[in-house]
């Protein structure tokens, strides 16, 4: 009866009947498993700390980073908003990465470096090579054009040959360092088919279109087609002026990480990065057609140079903050599109099938043998622009672009 009185007594408190049902079933299955399950007071303590149950779940992340920006950012690209971190008593996502930083311990952190040693400089001999590095293929593509004008028959042909494998190797050799270096290289066959339709394709349009015989070209020197070479010219001389939008927009884009106090107000500040550093390139991509067009004697055609050097270079800049999918799927969709244009005007010319060539022919008259090119790289760069503003536009695009140096 006493044992009886004590249970009924108002302010002994007493576990209700589930709750003692679940303590027997966890008991039996740590008497199973040889482990003792966590008190009830382990157990309201995570409840009342939600970051705890966050840093367990990404713990690796928060071990791996090597500031709260990289927590953030990581945060981010698992669908952790603002209004997410709010549910963890957080105003916004750094406040809640920062947090989840300090509390994860580091053993092996690296000691900090001597104050008598000597500091880097940023115009280092490293940084020095980066630079000729991105000159390297417009210096070559310079000289592969200049042999060109000086040579004819079969000394051309190797001189063109010679040219095109140094400055492909030269591209090569720069898209492995620098700020434009990205993961995928499933991009290369269709740039190299893009640019070589700037250089052979519109002579080919315009040929095939006026009715040659067979399509070939009338009158052009060792029967080889007709080419154009300043908008080449003037790509290759631009890829060190690409490589220098790219690394401003990150550099740009790194400071605004560790500015902004929230997700929105940090894309807010990066957009106009990134369209400021579009229209940089865009800038001096069109000086470049107006130069090379003038010293070779050729028009200047800056819609077909800036259209195709605009979709190559969003199409890299995705590649490099880790959007490997949007840039070679418009890239092969142009490629593709270019491609047809020629094959149904050759298509056109079967008996029956005149309505096949009709579209390109039409577009052919109103605009010139550029405008097929121009409306398919100019649609391709126009999506991969607003992509890119969707995309790049995020923390979790820049959580380690200024990792390695």
């Amino acid at each position: 009866m006493s044992g009886l009185g004590k249970l009924d007594r108002p302010g002994t408190p007493r576990d209700p009947g589930p709750r003692e049902g679940a303590g027997g079933e966890d008991a039996g299955r740590a008497g199973r498993d040889g482990r003792q399950s966590p008190p009830a007071s382990a157990v309201r303590r995570s409840a009342a700390d939600p970051v705890k149950g966050l840093l367990h779940r990404h713990r690796e992340l928060c071990e791996r980073a090597v500031d709260p920006l990289e927590i953030a950012a990581g945060l981010e690209a698992h669908g952790v908003t603002d209004r997410t971190a709010a549910r963890f008593r957080h105003r916004d996502v750094f406040s809640l990465a920062e947090e989840m930083y300090a509390r994860v311990p580091r053993d092996g952190d690296a000691p900090a470096p001597p104050e008598d040693g000597p500091t880097p400089r940023p115009g280092g001999p490293r940084a020095a090579g980066s630079v000729l590095l991105a000159l390297l293929p417009g210096v070559l593509c310079a000289a592969a054009v200049a042999g060109l004008g000086l040579t004819d028959g079969r000394p051309r042909l190797i001189a063109a040959a010679v040219g095109v494998l140094a400055v492909s190797l030269a591209l090569g050799a720069a898209l492995r360092r620098g700020p434009l270096t990205a993961a995928t290289r499933t991009t290369s066959t269709w740039t190299c088919w893009l640019l070589g339709y700037a250089l052979l394709g519109d002579g080919l349009l315009r040929t095939a279109v006026s009715g040659g015989p067979d399509g070939l070209p009338d009158g052009s020197p060792d029967g080889a087609w007709p080419v154009t070479l300043a908008p080449v010219l003037a790509l290759t001389l631009s890829y060190a002026p690409a490589a220098g939008c790219a690394h401003l927009f990150a550099a740009g884009a790194r400071r605004k990480l560790s500015s902004s106090r929230g997700l929105t107000d940090f894309s807010a500040s990066v957009r106009p990065l990134l369209l400021g550093a579009f229209a940089l390139y865009l800038g001096a991509l069109a000086a470049l057609l107006t130069l090379t067009g003038a010293v070779l004697g050729e028009p200047a055609d800056w819609s077909q140079g800036l259209s195709l050097g605009a979709l190559l270079l969003l199409a890299r800049l995705l590649g490099v903050h880790g959007h490997t999918h949007a840039g070679p799927f418009v890239l092969t969709a142009t490629a593709a599109a270019e491609a047809a244009a020629l094959a149904t005007v050759f298509a056109g010319r079967l008996p029956g099938c005149g309505l096949l060539s009709a579209p390109v022919e039409a577009l052919v008259a109103a605009c010139g043998p550029a405008g097929v090119p121009t409306a398919a790289c100019g649609i391709g760069a126009l999506t991969l622009l607003v992509h890119a503003c969707r995309r790049l536009t995020r923390a979790s695009a820049h959580a380690s672009t200024e990792r390695t140096r």
